[in-house]
């Protein structure tokens, strides 16, 4: 009889633990595919979440750009404003634009290194030395 209890007692363990394996299987069987959605889910909000992040980069970094233009343009306008008035103030004082302009065309000259310059005439029209350069 010793024998039969001690067989009785480990058939009760080994039902026990089928019964839990079974309990277990059944488990995973239900549980596995709602862990799936769960962490399709989260996958699906952490791209969302970067993708609105990535959005938002891009529209700082689109502003950032249209405030540097705009500075940009600003400061091209109040540069452009001041070389007008000081070119106005250079050609009224060299008795009008055809003053301002001799006076440009000297400053020009000065900075030549050239050895023969053509001066244009009346008509606007260079006088060639061809015939000296032949001789």
């Amino acid at each position: 009889m010793a024998y039969k209890d001690t067989f009785q007692g480990n058939t009760g363990c080994g039902v026990i633990g089928v019964v839990l394996g079974l309990v277990l299987l059944a488990g995973m069987l239900i549980g596995w595919p709602q862990y799936r959605v769960y962490q399709q889910r989260l996958a699906g909000e952490a791209a969302l979440a970067e993708a609105q992040s990535s959005r938002q980069v891009a529209i700082l970094e689109a502003r950032a750009k249209k405030e540097s233009a705009v500075s940009l343009a600003e400061a091209e306008v109040i540069r452009a404003e001041g070389a007008a008035r000081a070119n106005k103030i250079l050609q009224d004082s060299l008795g009008g634009p055809e003053g301002y302009l001799r006076y440009l065309q000297i400053q020009a000259l000065e900075d030549t290194k050239a050895q023969m310059i053509y001066v244009p005439t009346e008509a606007g029209l260079p006088v060639t030395e061809a015939q000296r350069l032949g001789q």
